[in-house]
């Protein structure tokens, strides 16, 4: 039976309606219940006798806990955090010191970790003092999750607990990943490196070109950031296009007229980032491998450079080019399915404005275009097999593509409200 896991903020009152639920299942035999009852509640696999307590134990042990009474307590520890309950925090770790040291959602792999992490997180600032007094020792990744979240105050306050480490060794990635300019900013003022003596921190590039975010200014603030603190990027479009330098791009396209026309690949597009080119049709969202300026644009949600490209002359239907009779797209196919729809509906509840669709239909972009494609999801969002989508138009591409959370609805009504067919 598959493993449940805690949501970063657990409520107790779901989990004594899925416990009720629970057990109502069982009594009724249905199958799935009467599985995890085996897995978990051998001794107790008559569906007459059981009761309320033995579903909560099998709620239990589904998320991994020891007990009802171990979940309830992680249940009641992570949101006394998040409520910055000194009072609580302190009763909850008084009456078990083993919570101290154990991950706040019990999961080994939650990266929001043992109570100091977790406070940590949230700027908590006190109760981390609270648990440092205790006996908790995470106070390097505690530090690193405040930075990761922009918690600059939290990161010093951590940093001075710990006796003012040196952070040289330290990876800028956690702020990279989200995005921090704060937190990027802080970790460099304590000491840290982007240039070690290996060379680049190749692992802080993988998660700032790499990342789920999309804030074009926070990427370009970051990358000059590095660029201050001695890193040399490679003198490229894609680089450019990275930094949000358009200057830069001024410079290319006139040392290079067919710019405009070039399709870059996957190397092209992560440059000193080889986990993130490691296979050609993983992607966030639309594959940029063998796709242009535009495309890749559209997917890094770079919009100004968008209508530069544009205002220079770009075709708005330039494709992407075939490999092995796949290719042939254009950016509105990259508008439709993309990681900034992932974060328009379900990270930061902005408004679904479908802005770069706008911008390519409303400068002539052909809603009628077909092309084949191959995608697969990254790990990080499901993985799965590779999956094809032959002879497809934009629409038909939204329509069709089986990861919903990356499509843009209002794309698909604006294309449809253009002409678009399937």
């Amino acid at each position: 039976m598959p493993v449940c896991r805690l949501p970063v903020r657990p409520d107790l009152k779901q989990l004594h309606r899925q416990a009720k639920e629970l057990l109502r299942a069982f009594h009724a035999g249905e199958a799935n219940a009467i599985g995890r009852w085996r897995e978990h509640q051998p001794e107790s696999s008559d569906p007459a006798a059981a009761k309320l307590v033995d579903a909560q134990l099998v709620l239990a042990r589904s998320y991994q806990a020891s007990s009802w009474t171990r979940l309830v307590h992680a249940v009641k520890l992570a949101d006394a955090i998040w409520r910055d309950d000194l009072n609580t925090v302190r009763a909850l770790i008084t009456g078990n010191s083993a919570l101290i040291h154990e991950h706040v959602l019990i999961r080994s792999d939650s990266d929001w970790g043992p109570p100091m992490t977790y406070a940590a997180n949230l700027g908590r600032d006190r109760i981390i003092r609270l648990l440092h007094s205790h006996g908790a020792k995470d106070l390097q990744p505690a530090a690193g999750r405040a930075a990761l979240q922009g918690k600059t105050d939290t990161v010093r306050m951590i940093c001075e607990l710990a006796g003012k480490p040196s952070l040289e060794k330290w990876s800028l990635a956690g702020p990279a990943y989200t995005l921090s300019v704060e937190g990027t900013a802080v970790l460099f003022a304590l000491g840290a490196r982007i240039v070690v003596p290996e060379g680049m921190d190749r692992n802080a590039m993988e998660h700032l070109l790499g990342t789920d975010s999309r804030n074009p200014p926070a990427k370009h603030r970051i990358l000059e950031m590095y660029v201050e603190h001695g890193f040399e990027p490679p003198d490229t479009p894609v680089m450019a296009l990275h930094r949000g330098r358009i200057d830069l791009l001024e410079a290319h396209l006139a040392r290079d007229p067919d710019l405009l026309t070039r399709t870059f690949n996957l190397a092209d597009v992560f440059p000193l980032a080889p986990a993130c080119a490691r296979d050609p049709y993983t992607a966030q969202g639309t594959p940029v491998h063998e796709t242009t300026l535009l495309h890749i644009a559209a997917y890094f949600d770079e919009l100004e450079i968008a209508e530069w490209l544009l205002d220079r002359g770009m075709d708005p239907d330039t494709p992407a080019a075939m490999v092995d009779d796949f290719g042939g797209y254009t950016p509105l196919f990259s508008t439709v399915v993309s990681q900034r729809n992932f974060w328009v509906n379900y990270g930061k509840g902005q408004p679904d404005e479908a802005r770069f669709t706008r911008l390519l239909l409303g400068r002539g972009a052909n809603p009628n275009v077909r092309a084949s494609l191959r995608a697969r999801l990254e790990e990080g969002h499901g993985g799965g097999p590779l999956r094809e989508y032959r002879d497809v138009t934009p629409l038909a591409w939204g329509e069709q593509y089986h990861a919903r959370i990356f499509v843009s609805q209002e794309s698909l009504r604006l294309i449809e409200a253009r002409g678009g067919g399937r």
